[in-house]
């Protein structure tokens, strides 16, 4: 039986639509006006003009499509640079949302949507570009990039005059020494001023940041069709080559690329079978979720490394899975993680998720986008848990380190060096990072977003966890307190201090010098003067 189509488009795109989905071997029956229509349609396509996306149009004409043709759902095409942004395309209320498709795309989304699921696929546009403020610098930042800057410029100078190498010997050898000078004040200058993430190597350059896309295909609006799409998401985002774009050194950089992503991609295994438990077990989910979570761990552990590898250690060969187990400790627990029953909920029995103060079901797109959000978050710290585990590890067993880390870890120094900056790294964050972000209701997340680890903030009510807070850790909340209520009168008593100053100098000692300075032209001028009658 043939899916019946309505379609609304310009004269010329809908002549061309037309003859595409008739020619698809008689699966579509295209009406091009509501007359000819035999029934109810079973999609409503509408391909939007340039004139539809001014004023705020868009939105409306698409509920008024939907609530005339329910349950119809409404496939909306957009032309190229259509200038909407990303959140203003994930509030469009349309179960499909395409940019230009190409044919085989067009005919992919139509089959999608009519067995119930949904697309979204086209490029958040700039449609009021604002330039990202930079934040003020301290003398320690401005003493980095300058001298960074500087060291580079030089760098590449030299690298040029090296390119052929030059046939004079002299000059050769004193271009190569004014090349190690300067790599050698370049890592001064980082060991000095560097943030964490450079605890050892040169930072990577930060990729320049292409127009978003956003793309999202449910091929069903159930919890397992919103687990599949996300659980495909992340997969794809964590490849071998992920850099670290957080801010923040994480453990999880010091293994290997492959064994980076051999963790991910277990830890997502392991979730999605977790999940399958859920969904037979009637227990309350975050009960259930914080006692499996060890266990969960433990066997993403055993997947990253093969049960049949055997290395050896202090002269005797050792099974490394069942070793790494034994020694690790998996049982922490991350304070950051948010509450996972919103989470486990969504994904489990589809219930509706809250976000931005509003209940959204969750197969809408912000929806899903958040529950990916939430789930590489959890992701990430699972992998941060599992990865400082495995580092302690390889300090205690230097033949690991070949088969885990990275090249640049071999060495005893770098390796016991990034730990120590992953200790300090921690301790103040727990001390004074966590919290002030409990303080100001903030939480970071973190995501797998154009192949980078990326920090994204949430502003939400902590006052629970403020309220579990230690002593030292409320130190630091009570005296941004304090700061916050002494600001005023502090201000106000500089402001009078500086209008004081002020009056002192133009009204007090203004005037007295004002009046020396008469009295000695007073005096000059007559001492001309009576030289003059003399004369």
């Amino acid at each position: 039986m043939r899916s019946q189509l309505l379609l609304f488009a310009e004269p010329l795109l809908r002549d061309g639509l037309t003859r595409l989905l008739t020619a698809q071997a008689g699966l579509y029956s295209v009406a091009e006006r509501p007359e000819q229509l035999q029934g109810l349609p079973q999609l409503v396509i509408w391909q939007a003009s340039s004139g539809d996306l001014q004023g705020g149009r868009l939105a409306e004409e698409l509920l008024r499509l939907q609530e005339r043709w329910q349950p119809a759902p409404v496939l909306l095409l957009l032309p190229a640079a259509h200038g909407l942004g990303g959140d203003a395309l994930l509030q469009l209320p349309a179960a499909g949302i395409l940019e230009s498709p190409e044919p085989q795309e067009l005919l992919a989304a139509l089959a999608t949507l009519l067995a119930g699921g949904r697309v979204l696929a086209a490029a958040a546009g700039s449609a009021s570009p604002r330039p990202a403020a930079s934040p003020a610098l301290g003398l320690g930042q401005w003493l980095l990039i300058s001298g960074l800057q500087q060291i580079d410029a030089d760098l590449a100078a030299i690298k040029r005059l090296l390119t052929p190498p030059p046939t004079n010997l002299v000059q050769l050898l004193v271009l190569q020494g004014r090349l190690r000078e300067l790599s050698a004040a370049r890592e001064l200058l980082l060991l000095l001023w560097g943030p964490l993430s450079v605890a050892w190597g040169a930072p990577d350059p930060c990729p320049s940041n292409p127009q978003p896309v956003l793309a999202i295909t449910l091929q069903q609006r159930s919890a397992d069709g919103i687990w599949r799409a996300i659980r495909q998401r992340l997969e794809a985002g964590s490849g071998a080559e992920l850099s670290n774009q957080s801010g923040q050194l994480l453990a999880l950089e010091g293994l290997s690329p492959e064994r980076r992503r051999d963790l991910l991609l277990a830890l997502l295994c392991q979730l999605d079978s977790l999940r399958q438990r859920l969904l037979a077990d009637p227990a309350p989910l975050q009960e259930r979720w914080e006692q499996w979570q060890p266990e969960l761990r433990q066997q993403a552990m055993r997947s990253l490394v093969n049960s049949y590898v055997q290395l050896p250690c202090e002269g005797s060969l050792l099974p490394v899975a069942d070793s790494l187990l034994r020694s690790s400790d998996l049982t922490g627990r991350d304070p950051e993680l948010p509450e996972a029953q919103p989470m486990l909920a969504s994904l489990v029995r589809a219930q509706p998720l809250l976000v931005d103060g509003q209940l959204l079901a969750a197969d809408e797109p912000r929806a899903v986008l958040y529950l990916e959000l939430l789930v590489s978050n959890w992701l990430v710290r699972s992998a941060e848990l599992v990865s400082a585990e495995l580092l302690a590890s390889c300090a205690g067993w230097p033949e690991l380190r070949r088969y885990l880390l990275q090249p640049e870890l071999l060495a005893t120094r770098n390796l016991e060096r990034l730990r120590n900056q992953l200790n300090a790294q921690l301790r103040w964050s727990s001390w004074v990072e966590r919290p002030i972000s409990l303080y100001e209701s903030r939480r970071r997340l973190y995501c797998l977003r154009d192949g980078a680890i990326r920090c994204q903030e949430l502003t939400e009510p902590r006052d629970a966890e403020l309220r579990q807070l230690g002593w030292l850790q409320q130190l630091v909340t009570l005296a941004l307190e304090s700061r916050d209520a002494l600001a005023p009168q502090v201000q106000g008593l500089l402001r009078g201090l500086g209008d004081l100053v002020v009056v002192l100098l133009t009204r007090v000692l203004g005037r007295a010098i004002g009046l020396v300075g008469r009295g000695i032209a007073q005096g000059m001028g007559r001492g001309i003067a009576k030289g003059v009658g003399r004369s």
